[in-house]
């Protein structure tokens, strides 16, 4: 992983309920039992029809009471990974319990239409500056990870993990782990607190030779709801998750959280406010992007905020919406241990269609850049009713960048700084290959706000950065929040995506 603090959650242990499925006996035998994604769903349907149990959160406290670095320096032996030497085009590693990790996830391994739990052993392991657990102790596993040769063919690269309540993480082709997607979010940034469901248990399907997927089924139990997916992975200069969510309440959710990103924005060119670091950008995304249910495709800057914010965007099918990282140039980060130009975009993809419902950014403020402080998610306009089945189909696209483009330029830079007579001046590099330089004139820069003035909007090439500037100075009237709207035109013809940005002080 990297030097950023994991994300923790909810515990998770062994309550297995289902028809064709006797948990019990697969706890504590080691006979492999008939299994395909109907059981998973099965399982999450009848749990939700019972209150939920409180899992058991006990440990020993050699593993419970250590720190993060003490958390790490325990290590899965590379030699015993699950396939190694098999010649099959993934691997997989295990996570040990320990540190804020406490949630015991089953795992099994399916092969030819059977499952069979993967047995614990400390011997599995290397425990670095930690004392190892008794060889009697069954202390569990927290999670794990596949490995693939994404990179080259002759080493297993780390694809994707599943670690901390519903949280998981991937990388493309050369990039390094980044922002995080959620199974399901709950009540977040609610007062009274966030519910934070948890996959308790794994199967894992073998997979063959010569083939590029895998498909990993989730078990997902909450005091709110529980769940089935199904995830389908393909490593590349993509990385493909295709996901299938059947959801059941236990009772009315009125603030569901689907396909959840969360990532951390500390600071860039356009929020500054109290920064005192030799690097110009800290951040593992810099934008969410949208693409909403009439076609339009929309960027907002994120911003490290003095108070919570929180943007709705209101839609019907949404086309996308991922948090974006789109400045890929080291010399804005001149970071040499975090590399965050090389952190991923994370796009989600609905299969099918959504309905009403809004996508929504959190923005929560942090001083320092260990907390993800930045939520988005799509929330359904009618409440998840208790006692129903709701199907969930989407892709998620890990990588470089926004898949499908439209051939629109993007905004690829907000910076802000103090503008005349007590204004605040916006500069916002634009690029795209519809940009001809040569023909300023023919373009126009059309830039609104609900509240305060827009004035100088001036609008020119930049050929260092091989686009164009539009920059614009904005009178806040002392207004808390001001909204701002923009888009590149040509004979009113939309040239560019819609930037939308909300200021405050």
């Amino acid at each position: 992983m990297d030097r950023r603090r994991f994300v923790a959650g909810s515990a998770a242990v062994l309550s297995v309920i289902g028809h064709g499925w006797n948990s019990a006996a697969a706890a504590t035998q080691p006979e492999a039992q008939p299994f395909d994604g109907n059981v998973v769903r099965q399982m999450a349907r009848e749990m939700a029809g019972k209150p939920f149990v409180e899992p058991d959160k006990s440990l020993p406290a050699d593993l419970k009471d250590i720190d993060y670095d003490a958390y790490r320096s325990i290590r899965y032996r590379p030699d015993k990974a699950v396939w190694r030497g098999e010649g099959l085009p993934f691997q997989i590693q295990f996570f040990h319990r320990g540190f804020i990790f406490i949630d015991r996830v089953q795992i099994y391994i399916v092969s030819n239409g059977k499952a069979e739990l993967f047995p614990y052993s400390p011997d599995l392991f290397t425990f670095g500056t930690v004392k190892p657990p008794s060889p009697k102790e069954n202390v569990g596993f927290a999670g794990f990870r596949l490995h693939a040769p994404m990179n080259r063919p002759d080493y297993y690269d780390e694809v994707c993990v599943f670690l901390g309540a519903s949280y998981f993480r991937a990388v493309a082709k050369g990039q390094v782990y980044g922002l995080s997607a959620r199974g399901l979010a709950l009540r977040t940034a609610d007062p009274k607190g966030e519910e934070f469901p948890f996959f308790k248990t794994f199967w894992i399907e073998k997979p063959a030779k010569g083939t590029n997927s895998i498909v990993v089924h989730a078990l997902l139990d909450s005091p709110s709801a529980a769940g089935a997916f199904r995830f389908t992975i393909r490593p590349g200069d993509t990385t493909i998750f295709d996901t299938e969510m059947a959801l059941y309440p236990r009772s009315d959710v009125k603030e569901a959280g689907i396909a959840p990103l969360t990532s951390m924005f500390f600071f860039d060119a356009n929020d500054r406010v109290g920064v005192d670091d030799y690097r110009l950008a800290v951040h593992d995304s810099d934008g969410l992007a949208m693409r909403n249910g009439r076609g339009e495709d929309l960027w907002r800057p994120l911003t490290n905020p003095t108070d919570l914010q929180v943007s709705i965007f209101s839609d019907v099918n949404p086309r996308g919406f991922g948090l974006m990282q789109r400045d890929r140039d080291f010399r804005d980060y001149l970071d040499l241990e975090a590399h965050f130009e090389k952190r991923p975009s994370l796009w989600i993809e609905p299969i099918g269609d959504w309905n009403k419902g809004a996508v929504y950014l959190i923005e929560i403020p942090t001083k320092k850049e260990i907390h993800d402080n930045i939520v988005s998610f799509w929330r359904p306009a009618d409440p998840l009713l208790a006692k129903r089945e709701y199907i969930v189909t989407y892709r998620m696209h890990w990588g470089w960048g926004k898949p499908n483009p439209q051939g629109l330029a993007q905004f690829v830079k907000t910076r802000i700084g103090k503008g005349h007579d007590d204004t605040r001046l916006f500069v916002l590099e634009v690029k795209g290959t519809k940009l001809d330089l040569s023909k300023p004139k023919a373009f126009h820069a059309a830039i609104k706000a609900d509240k305060g003035e827009v004035r100088h909007v001036v609008l020119q090439p930049n050929p260092i950065a091989e686009g164009f500037r539009v920059s614009f100075q904005l009178a806040t009237n002392k207004e808390p929040v001001i909204e701002l709207r923009g888009q590149l035109l040509e004979d009113k013809k939309p040239v560019s995506e819609v930037w939308i940005y909300r200021w405050t002080p």
